[in-house]
Protein backbone atom coordinates (compact mmCIF):
# COMPACT_ATOMS: atom_id res chain seq x y z
CA UNK A 1 0.00 0.00 0.00
CA UNK A 2 1.16 3.58 -1.05
CA UNK A 3 0.36 6.96 1.33
CA UNK A 4 0.46 9.94 0.89
CA UNK A 5 0.28 11.82 4.75
CA UNK A 6 -0.08 15.69 4.96
CA UNK A 7 0.92 17.48 8.00
CA UNK A 8 -0.05 21.30 8.61
CA UNK A 9 -1.82 21.05 11.84
CA UNK A 10 0.90 22.99 13.32
CA UNK A 11 3.79 25.49 12.19
CA UNK A 12 4.84 23.06 9.73
CA UNK A 13 4.02 22.23 6.30
CA UNK A 14 5.12 18.83 5.64
CA UNK A 15 4.11 15.40 3.00
CA UNK A 16 5.61 12.48 2.50
CA UNK A 17 4.50 9.37 0.47
CA UNK A 18 5.45 5.99 1.97
CA UNK A 19 4.99 2.33 1.32
CA UNK A 20 4.27 -0.02 3.37
CA UNK A 21 6.74 -2.76 2.19
CA UNK A 22 9.64 -0.22 1.99
CA UNK A 23 11.36 1.04 5.13
CA UNK A 24 12.18 4.89 4.63
CA UNK A 25 9.98 7.32 2.57
CA UNK A 26 10.06 7.38 -1.12
CA UNK A 27 9.65 11.10 -1.27
CA UNK A 28 9.18 13.65 1.54
CA UNK A 29 9.93 17.54 2.31
CA UNK A 30 9.00 20.07 5.17
CA UNK A 31 9.15 23.33 6.22
CA UNK A 32 8.53 25.26 9.65
CA UNK A 33 6.27 28.61 9.21
CA UNK A 34 4.34 29.98 11.65
CA UNK A 35 1.73 30.83 9.05
CA UNK A 36 1.16 30.40 4.98
CA UNK A 37 0.35 26.71 5.05
CA UNK A 38 -2.18 27.47 2.14
CA UNK A 39 0.52 29.31 0.00
CA UNK A 40 2.95 26.45 0.72
CA UNK A 41 1.06 23.59 0.61
CA UNK A 42 0.27 22.69 -2.65
CA UNK A 43 4.23 23.49 -4.35
CA UNK A 44 5.20 21.31 -1.71
CA UNK A 45 2.87 18.40 -2.94
CA UNK A 46 3.68 19.22 -6.33
CA UNK A 47 7.40 18.75 -5.41
CA UNK A 48 6.96 15.44 -3.28
CA UNK A 49 4.75 13.84 -5.54
CA UNK A 50 7.32 14.39 -8.81
CA UNK A 51 9.21 12.49 -7.25
CA UNK A 52 7.08 9.67 -6.69
CA UNK A 53 6.92 6.84 -10.03
CA UNK A 54 3.30 7.02 -11.22
CA UNK A 55 2.41 10.13 -9.23
CA UNK A 56 -0.39 10.45 -7.49
CA UNK A 57 -2.77 7.91 -9.54
CA UNK A 58 -0.27 5.21 -7.85
CA UNK A 59 -1.59 6.18 -4.38
CA UNK A 60 -4.06 4.10 -2.06
CA UNK A 61 -4.63 5.97 0.50
CA UNK A 62 -3.96 9.62 2.16
CA UNK A 63 -3.66 10.16 5.93
CA UNK A 64 -3.71 13.84 7.39
CA UNK A 65 -3.39 15.29 10.91
CA UNK A 66 -6.51 16.41 12.25
CA UNK A 67 -5.48 17.95 14.87
CA UNK A 68 -5.52 19.35 17.99
CA UNK A 69 -3.64 22.31 15.98
CA UNK A 70 -4.31 25.84 14.36
CA UNK A 71 -7.76 25.94 12.34
CA UNK A 72 -6.13 27.69 9.69
CA UNK A 73 -3.43 24.93 8.85
CA UNK A 74 -6.00 22.29 9.75
CA UNK A 75 -8.81 23.14 7.08
CA UNK A 76 -5.87 24.04 4.51
CA UNK A 77 -4.67 19.95 5.03
CA UNK A 78 -8.17 18.74 5.24
CA UNK A 79 -9.13 20.55 2.09
CA UNK A 80 -5.95 19.42 0.18
CA UNK A 81 -6.09 15.66 1.17
CA UNK A 82 -10.07 15.44 0.53
CA UNK A 83 -9.45 16.67 -2.87
CA UNK A 84 -6.45 14.41 -3.77
CA UNK A 85 -8.96 11.25 -2.30
CA UNK A 86 -11.19 12.31 -4.28
CA UNK A 87 -9.65 12.87 -7.57
CA UNK A 88 -7.56 9.63 -7.42
CA UNK A 89 -10.59 7.66 -5.92
CA UNK A 90 -8.88 6.67 -2.39
CA UNK A 91 -9.61 6.52 1.08
CA UNK A 92 -8.13 9.76 3.33
CA UNK A 93 -7.62 8.97 6.93
CA UNK A 94 -7.42 11.34 9.48
CA UNK A 95 -4.45 10.80 12.14
CA UNK A 96 -4.54 12.98 15.71
CA UNK A 97 -1.73 15.49 15.70
CA UNK A 98 -1.19 13.87 19.55
CA UNK A 99 -0.94 10.23 18.70
CA UNK A 100 1.41 11.29 15.76
CA UNK A 101 4.04 12.78 18.71
CA UNK A 102 3.64 9.61 20.80
CA UNK A 103 3.96 7.12 18.27
CA UNK A 104 7.64 7.33 18.19
CA UNK A 105 8.00 7.45 22.11
CA UNK A 106 6.22 4.25 21.96
CA UNK A 107 8.91 2.86 19.46
CA UNK A 108 11.65 4.61 20.53
CA UNK A 109 14.56 2.16 21.88
CA UNK A 110 14.30 3.01 25.25
CA UNK A 111 11.34 1.44 25.29
CA UNK A 112 9.66 3.76 28.14
CA UNK A 113 6.79 1.84 28.99
CA UNK A 114 9.07 -1.57 29.46
CA UNK A 115 11.14 0.84 32.16
CA UNK A 116 7.33 1.80 33.65
CA UNK A 117 6.94 5.98 32.19
CA UNK A 118 4.24 7.00 31.60
CA UNK A 119 4.32 8.61 27.88
CA UNK A 120 2.52 12.11 27.06
CA UNK A 121 2.11 14.20 24.65
CA UNK A 122 1.55 18.08 25.33
CA UNK A 123 1.18 21.05 22.72
CA UNK A 124 1.35 24.91 23.25
CA UNK A 125 -2.59 25.79 23.33
CA UNK A 126 -1.25 29.00 24.51
CA UNK A 127 -2.40 31.54 27.84
CA UNK A 128 -1.48 28.31 30.04
CA UNK A 129 -2.95 25.95 28.59
CA UNK A 130 -1.80 22.59 26.88
CA UNK A 131 -3.36 20.28 24.78
CA UNK A 132 -2.30 16.91 26.26
CA UNK A 133 -2.96 13.30 26.06
CA UNK A 134 -1.21 10.11 27.95
CA UNK A 135 -0.84 6.77 27.70
CA UNK A 136 -0.12 4.71 31.03
CA UNK A 137 2.91 2.06 31.67
CA UNK A 138 1.14 -0.74 30.00
CA UNK A 139 -0.04 1.29 27.04
CA UNK A 140 -3.79 2.06 27.80
CA UNK A 141 -4.95 5.19 27.69
CA UNK A 142 -4.20 7.20 30.80
CA UNK A 143 -5.90 10.90 29.67
CA UNK A 144 -7.72 11.08 26.30
CA UNK A 145 -7.70 14.19 24.04
CA UNK A 146 -7.73 17.25 25.84
CA UNK A 147 -7.53 21.06 26.71
CA UNK A 148 -6.13 21.56 30.07
CA UNK A 149 -4.01 24.16 32.20
CA UNK A 150 -0.50 22.63 32.16
CA UNK A 151 -0.69 22.69 36.00
CA UNK A 152 -3.64 19.76 35.55
CA UNK A 153 -1.37 18.50 32.79
CA UNK A 154 1.14 18.02 35.29
CA UNK A 155 -1.05 16.69 38.30
CA UNK A 156 -2.10 13.88 35.86
CA UNK A 157 0.98 12.87 35.01
CA UNK A 158 0.89 11.54 39.05
CA UNK A 159 4.17 10.38 40.10
CA UNK A 160 6.02 9.27 36.99
CA UNK A 161 8.17 9.09 35.69
CA UNK A 162 7.00 10.49 32.32
CA UNK A 163 8.24 10.74 29.13
CA UNK A 164 6.58 13.67 26.93
CA UNK A 165 6.83 15.16 23.30
CA UNK A 166 5.50 17.72 21.98
CA UNK A 167 5.83 21.37 21.85
CA UNK A 168 4.27 22.04 25.30
CA UNK A 169 6.53 19.27 26.48
CA UNK A 170 9.74 20.78 27.80
CA UNK A 171 7.29 23.02 29.85
CA UNK A 172 5.61 20.50 31.38
CA UNK A 173 8.66 18.70 31.69
CA UNK A 174 10.21 21.61 34.06
CA UNK A 175 7.15 21.98 35.96
CA UNK A 176 6.74 17.93 36.89
CA UNK A 177 10.11 18.19 38.09
CA UNK A 178 9.71 21.46 40.33
CA UNK A 179 7.02 19.49 41.60
CA UNK A 180 9.35 16.65 42.38
CA UNK A 181 8.22 14.00 39.38
CA UNK A 182 10.76 12.52 37.34
CA UNK A 183 9.97 13.61 33.29
CA UNK A 184 11.79 13.91 30.61
CA UNK A 185 11.66 15.38 26.77
CA UNK A 186 13.86 12.75 24.35
CA UNK A 187 15.91 14.51 21.94
CA UNK A 188 14.13 15.28 19.00
CA UNK A 189 10.29 14.87 19.92
CA UNK A 190 9.47 17.99 20.38
CA UNK A 191 7.23 18.35 16.98
CA UNK A 192 5.22 15.45 15.05
CA UNK A 193 6.95 14.07 12.38
CA UNK A 194 5.23 13.17 8.71
CA UNK A 195 6.61 9.68 8.18
CA UNK A 196 4.76 8.88 11.58
CA UNK A 197 1.71 10.28 10.48
CA UNK A 198 2.11 7.93 6.98
CA UNK A 199 3.20 4.94 9.57
CA UNK A 200 -0.55 5.46 11.63
CA UNK A 201 -2.53 6.22 8.43
CA UNK A 202 -1.17 3.14 7.07
CA UNK A 203 -2.74 1.06 9.37
CA UNK A 204 -5.75 3.11 10.17
CA UNK A 205 -9.17 2.12 9.84
CA UNK A 206 -10.35 4.33 7.17
CA UNK A 207 -14.20 3.44 8.65
CA UNK A 208 -13.22 5.12 11.64
CA UNK A 209 -10.51 7.48 11.48
CA UNK A 210 -12.44 9.87 9.93
CA UNK A 211 -10.86 12.92 8.13
CA UNK A 212 -12.21 15.62 10.67
CA UNK A 213 -10.99 18.20 12.64
CA UNK A 214 -10.23 17.63 16.63
CA UNK A 215 -10.26 21.40 17.77
CA UNK A 216 -10.71 20.93 21.39
CA UNK A 217 -11.26 24.45 21.47
CA UNK A 218 -13.50 27.10 20.35
CA UNK A 219 -12.78 29.49 18.45
CA UNK A 220 -10.94 32.72 19.75
CA UNK A 221 -12.91 35.20 18.10
CA UNK A 222 -16.64 35.21 19.16
CA UNK A 223 -19.55 37.32 17.80
CA UNK A 224 -20.17 40.79 19.62
CA UNK A 225 -23.84 40.29 20.53
CA UNK A 226 -23.48 43.34 22.50
CA UNK A 227 -22.57 45.37 19.52
CA UNK A 228 -25.20 44.13 17.02
CA UNK A 229 -26.39 46.70 14.78
CA UNK A 230 -30.62 46.85 14.97
CA UNK A 231 -32.40 45.54 12.16
CA UNK A 232 -35.08 48.13 10.21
Amino acid sequence: MRILAIDTALERCAACVTADESPEPLAEESMDLARGHAEALLPLLERVMARVEGGFPSLDRVAVTVGPGSYTGLRVGLAAARAIGLAAGVPVVGVTTLSALLAPLLADEQDFLGQGYLLAAAIDARHGHVYFQALSADGGIAVPPSLLPLAEAVRLIGAGPAALAGSAAPAVAAAAAAAGVPALVPEGHTAPQVAWVASLGLVADPDHALPRPLYLRGPDAQPQDHARLPRR
